[in-house]
């Protein structure tokens, strides 16, 4: 047939979107030029010239011209497959290029997708039939929101030569209808199935496209509502996938934020086997993102000359795909208010055209724009109000081996994980001390889990807190987690004594648990009461325990007044002289953490001497 066709049409120039009539062997065919390959006769390796479907690009049918054939969309004829050629509908357009897609940061994830989902429909029917090689029927895209999953599925039809995609968003499938949420599963396979029936293996690909899968296809059993919908959702879509009736004829790709609450069934072979995670963008991931976003701004000379895209990507650790759109969005409109007359809302300068994006405006988008899984600062920020005051050359050694563990755990090439115990009597500072080393640590993703985010929450809820937080510090590739007063998360109370052992439980989990390969993670846990983890046998979670105690003598106490300016050297030996005569010993033990609130309320009062000396007594009698 591509024979008769050079010969009949032969010198004749040819353009796509070209409509040809061919007749062949009695029959009548319509032909829709679909691209071109223009190329010097004399080349031998055409597979390195580009393939074009513009409208403006000829070619003249020649000799050495090769034809191929793909089936129109609705087209009744069957074109019978080929051992040493392509199928005539290839699944992949042949002038498919990933920059008309728009995602990038991608590169490693489409490498795997195409070569599980998608290499065995580009080889000749024939040898994969020879092979006895099955097309793979489902994908499943999971990780972190905002990383490109939806995006890929809204885009994935510009790159097949298939029926339009059909998407549809989990919870759309919820009816309130008896049978009939089962139903809607049922109606999305029914055109493959009848084609199927009608044309077998010469059948035209169909794409279903599930957005939010966790929210429907969940464990089967898991929901207690008694009308068991959401069991025979799962169950539906598992004899439409893989039942006695399986098509081969058909793409199921699933978009989830968590894999781990999808049913187990739906993720073994011959369901969705193909399972790719869509991470967060690494470095050159994020300056492609950024590249591709900026790429209309630099053609119309929008983006300043002082814009330093890697830069920007330096600074955007932890930012997801939409993250760093919206980053774009809120610098454009710093760009854009600086063109708003001053005092008005709705009036515009003038020179509005010239409209600019400069380093500025990215910057202060910076402080605008924070990443979800990124560094929450301010919450670290407001453990640590008083600073760290170094008293003694003990809150030295305490950093020192600290920093040693981050810096292990940063590096080592046999531990990727590490969990750390800091503790002393309340008020020592020790969640100060821990907030202020993961901040100094640089590491892109830190986290806190406290008692105060838990407050109203029932013990499941207690418990899926925990175990998401962990499960995010999974997808950055150095975090940091501070567990912070264990007891408290655990809901200790020493009358009883009463604690939530379901909530332990899941705690030393994940304690015990290491990142996945190519992730690290160190954890930092504080407790005000050794004892009880002693007593619970919780203490083997931990690689290192350091105790940080509060002020042992009258030397510490000079030290923090002479740090925190309170008085002058005299006034501070006074001080000193009189807490001396009381306690006949330089021996004390006061929280840090109350003698500054201590010295602070002095300030306050009429003589701040006599003050603070009873505050002190009093704190160091309590203790």
């Amino acid at each position: 047939m591509a024979k008769e066709f050079v010969t009949k049409f032969n010198n004749l120039v040819l353009q796509p979107t070209q409509l040809l009539i061919f007749e062949f062997k009695g029959m009548y065919f319509e032909l829709k030029v679909q691209s071109t390959q223009v190329v010097e006769l004399a080349k031998i390796a055409l597979d390195e010239v580009p393939v074009s479907s513009n409208v403006t690009n000829r070619g003249i049918v020649v000799s050495q011209t090769v034809v191929n054939f793909y089936k129109g969309q609705n087209s009744a004829v069957n074109l019978k497959a080929s051992m040493n050629r392509p199928k005539a509908d290839a699944i992949i357009r042949p002038d498919f290029k990933f920059e008309d897609m728009g995602i990038g940061g991608l590169d490693k994830e489409f490498t795997s997708i195409f070569r599980r989902a998608f290499a065995s429909r580009i080889f000749p029917p024939a040898l994969i039939e020879k092979l006895g090689i099955q097309h793979v029927k489902g994908m499943l895209l999971y990780g972190p929101p905002g990383t490109g999953k939806t995006l890929i599925a809204r885009q994935i039809g510009k790159m097949l030569n298939a029926r339009e995609p059909k998407i549809v968003n989990g919870p759309d499938m919820l009816s309130k209808y008896v049978g009939e949420s089962e139903g809607n599963i049922r109606k999305l396979f029914q055109d493959a199935e009848d084609e199927y029936k009608k044309k077998g293996e010469e059948s035209s690909l169909h794409i279903i496209i599930f957005d939010e899968l966790d929210s429907v296809f969940k464990q089967r059993g898991s929901k207690s509502d008694g009308t068991g919908v959401a069991d025979n959702l799962v169950n539906q879509l598992l004899a439409k996938m893989d039942g006695v009736e399986q098509l081969n004829n058909i793409l199921v790709i699933g978009m989830t934020n968590r894999k781990d609450l999808i049913d187990n069934a739906l993720l073994r072979p011959g369901r969705f086997e193909v399972q790719v995670e869509i991470h967060l963008p690494d470095e050159p991931g994020r300056l492609q993102i950024l590249e591709i976003k900026t790429k209309k701004m630099r053609d119309n000379k929008g983006l300043g000359q002082d814009v330093d895209l890697p830069q920007l990507a330096k600074l955007t650790k932890n930012f997801s795909g939409a993250e760093i759109e919206g980053l774009i969005k809120s610098a454009t409109s710093f760009a854009l208010n600086k063109h708003i007359k001053i005092g008005t809302i709705g009036s515009i300068k003038s020179d509005f055209e010239n409209t600019i994006l400069d380093m500025s405006c990215f910057l202060s988008a910076l402080d605008e724009v924070k990443p979800a899984f990124g560094v929450h600062e301010e919450d670290l920020q407001d453990k640590m109000k008083g600073g760290i005051l170094k008293y003694s050359s003990k809150i030295d050694n305490i950093i020192q081996r600290v920093q040693r563990d981050i810096e292990q755990t940063k590096k080592s090439e046999r531990f990727n994980f590490s969990s750390l115990l800091l503790y002393g009597p309340g008020g020592s500072g020790k969640t100060a001390l821990a907030s202020f080393l993961a901040l100094q640590s640089k590491f892109p993703f830190i986290r806190m889990i406290s008692a105060d985010e838990m407050i109203g929450m029932s013990e499941p809820n207690k418990v899926s807190h925990i175990d998401n937080t962990f499960r995010d510090a999974y997808r950055s590739p150095l975090n940091i987690l501070i567990v912070d007063d264990i007891e408290a998360i655990i809901d200790y109370v020493p009358i009883g004594p009463r604690f939530s052992s379901v909530v332990l439980r899941a705690l030393v989990t994940r304690l015990k648990s290491s990142p996945p390969d190519g992730k690290r993670l160190i954890v930092m846990s504080t407790t005000s009461n050794y004892t009880l983890l002693k007593h619970l046998d919780i203490l083997n979670c931990f690689n290192d325990e350091i105790p940080i105690n509060n002020l042992c003598n009258l030397s510490d106490l000079n030290n923090v007044m002479q740090l925190t300016s309170f008085g002058s050297d005299q006034v501070r030996q006074s001080v000193l002289s009189k807490l001396r005569d009381v306690f006949h010993t330089d021996q004390i033990s006061i929280p840090v953490k109350k003698v500054l609130y201590n010295i602070d309320t002095c300030k306050f009062g009429a003589d701040p001497i006599e003050d603070l000396v009873q505050l002190m007594i009093e704190s160091n009698q309590r203790v």
